[in-house]
C-alpha cells in the first residue's frame, strides 16, 4: 500500500490533470485525501484540477462549435443526453454551466450541447472558469477535511474487496436508471 501511495504522490499531479480534463471528481477527491495524508499538496491539487477541468470543457465547446463534423459521429449515441442538456439550458439558463460540474454523466455533454446553440463562446468560457473554480474548491477542500473518514473507508474497502464492485455497480445502476428516466421519450396522448 505504501508503494502505491508513493507512486500516486509522484505521478498523481499528472494523472489528476489528465483525469480532470474529462471530469476529475474521483481524482480530485483522491488528491484531497492524499493531501490530508501528507502525500500531495492540497493547493496545487486544487489548482491543477481547476485548470484542467476548465480547459477540458472549453476544448469540448470549441471542438463542437468549430469542428462539428468531427464531433457529430460521437454525438449520435448520446442524442437523448444532448436533448436533456438543451432542456436544462432552456429551463435553467446559465446555471446549467455550474450544475453540470456536479452531475456525473452530464459533465461532458452539456458543453457540447451548449456549443450546438448560438451561445456566446466568451460568456461560456468565463462562466465555465468560475464554475470550475467552485467545483475544485468544493470537492478539494471537502475531501481534505473529510480525509480521515474517507481514508478509513478506503481501508475498509481494501479489506473487503468484494464490496468495491457492489458499490460501483450500485452507483452505475442508479445513474443509468436516472438517465433513462430523464431522457425517456414521453408518450403522446
Amino acid at each position: 500500500m505504501e508503494d502505491t501511495l508513493n507512486n500516486l504522490a509522484t505521478y498523481g499531479y499528472i494523472g489528476l490533470f489528465l483525469y480532470s480534463l474529462g471530469g476529475g471528481f474521483v481524482g480530485l477527491v483522491a488528491a484531497g485525501v492524499l493531501s490530508f495524508m501528507g502525500k500531495m499538496d492540497l493547493s496545487l491539487s486544487i489548482a491543477i484540477a481547476f485548470s484542467a477541468n476548465a480547459l477540458g470543457d472549453i476544448l469540448l465547446f470549441w471542438l463542437t462549435r468549430y469542428q462539428k463534423t468531427m464531433m457529430v459521429e460521437g454525438l449520435r449515441k448520446h442524442r437523448r443526453k444532448v436533448a436533456l442538456a438543451h432542456i436544462l439550458m432552456k429551463k435553467n439558463g446559465d446555471w446549467v454551466i455550474f450544475i453540470q460540474k456536479f452531475i456525473y454523466g452530464l459533465k461532458t455533454v452539456v458543453p457540447i450541447a451548449i456549443a450546438l446553440t448560438k451561445y456566446d463562446f466568451k460568456k461560456f468560457a468565463i462562466l465555465n472558469i468560475f464554475a470550475a473554480a467552485i467545483w475544485a474548491l468544493a470537492f478539494g477542500l471537502s475531501s481534505y477535511y473529510f480525509g480521515a473518514v474517507l481514508s478509513k473507508f478506503a481501508m475498509f474497502i481494501s479489506d473487503n474487496k468484494w464490496l468495491a464492485p457492489v458499490i460501483l455497480i450500485t452507483i452505475g445502476g442508479v445513474t443509468w436508471l436516472y438517465m433513462e428516466k430523464v431522457t425517456k421519450k414521453k408518450k403522446k396522448r
